[in-house]
């Protein structure tokens, strides 16, 4: 049977609608699994290391993973925010390790945690608005080089400016209490990772802001033309992210109750895991603050059980870098998949 215009059977038009239908039912079923896959992992994984290790449900033990996770996932959140803009911040790790040294600095000068808290954000701060402008302005061709040489600078300065170049003991009981203790059961530090992280949400999703920062990751060039102030966004993400470090200072330095130029070796590597390991692209412009979340338990999750069950440290970096490839594939996949989605949705539509 042929139509009126002549052009086709209905039959063959009808079958490649159909199949269109089917091959976009089966690739949005699988761009949901991959989505919603790092929290289905985090679920398994958990019932599979509790079937193993009886102590790992236990109370004492869960609030050990979130004091040791704490860091990590208020660092990984700013860090979030830079790979949401298609960058990177590879200043973190070295950054949080100078904010602690000038805690622990401030510390000796003035019994005050007020004063101490302030001028570790501050000095994280400081550093994320130096990477931003020094990209931006600059005209560096990516973030990655600006961010390692402030790696290198932030170390460098902390371990100059600490006394003796080694950990300074002591810390004000205020902050002690913020990083190493807690309340009704729960680590305070959990309260510290839940603030930031709302914040952080409300700013990406109820601010103008917000939008700004998935439309520069998403589209640049469009976001350029569309008046979008890119300069501006770029800057203000570094800027985040570096006061996140400072956040992680306070809240390590309470739970050490020290300042050190030793700390934050390799942060830079564990927040990009989690951040790419929750789901977010290395492309830009998609993910949310869950992922970095979800992320940043997963590695405390297996840090925890693999010491649980006697494994090497050495095994345990192996398998977060396995985790990391298997995430950047999956990002791989997905973006394999839109793709084809959009190919068959234009098949429908013609």
């Amino acid at each position: 049977m042929v139509n009126i215009a002549g052009d086709r059977p209905v039959e063959a038009g009808m079958t490649s609608e159909v199949r269109a239908h089917h091959g976009l039912s089966w690739i949005s079923l699988g761009l949901w699994l991959l989505g919603v896959g790092p929290l289905l992992i985090l679920v398994v994984l958990v019932g599979v290391i509790a079937a193993l290790t009886p102590d790992f449900l236990k109370p004492g033990n869960i609030a050990n993973i979130v004091s040791q996770t704490a860091v990590i996932a208020i660092v990984a959140v700013g860090q979030h925010l830079v790979i949401l803009t298609r960058g990177i911040d590879l200043s973190v790790g070295a950054n949080l390790a100078l904010a602690t040294v000038i805690g622990g600095l401030v510390y000796r000068q003035v019994d005050s945690a007020f004063l101490v808290m302030l001028a570790m954000v501050l000095a994280g701060g400081a550093v994320g608005a130096i990477n931003g402008i020094a990209y931006v302005f600059g005209r560096l061709p990516h973030p990655f080089i600006i961010t390692l040489a402030m790696l290198s600078i932030c170390r460098g300065l902390a371990l100059e400016l600490a006394i003796g170049h080694t950990t300074m003991r002591g810390m004000p009981d205020a902050i002690a209490v913020i990083g190493g203790a807690s309340s009704f059961g729960i680590p305070n530090s959990f309260f510290i990772v839940f603030g930031v992280a709302l914040l952080i949400f409300v700013m990406a999703k109820a601010m103008v802001w917000g939008r700004w920062t998935y439309s520069v990751g998403g589209q640049p060039d469009a976001a350029l033309r569309m008046g979008i102030p890119v300069k501006g966004v770029l800057i203000s993400t570094y800027v985040i992210s570096g006061l996140c470090a400072g956040i992680g200072a306070v809240v390590l330095a309470g739970r050490t109750e020290a300042a050190s130029p030793l700390y934050g070796n390799l942060l830079e590597l564990d927040t990009i895991a989690a951040v790419i390991i929750g789901g977010a692209s290395f492309l830009g412009g998609r993910g949310h603050i869950g992922h970095a979340l979800v992320g940043a338990m997963m590695i405390g999750v297996i840090r925890n059980a693999l010491n649980l069950l006697g494994v090497d440290v050495f095994f345990q970096m192996i398998a977060i870098g396995l985790i990391i490839v298997i995430a950047v594939e999956a990002d791989v996949l997905r973006n394999h998949l839109e793709g084809r989605a959009r190919v068959l949705q234009a098949a429908r539509v013609s």
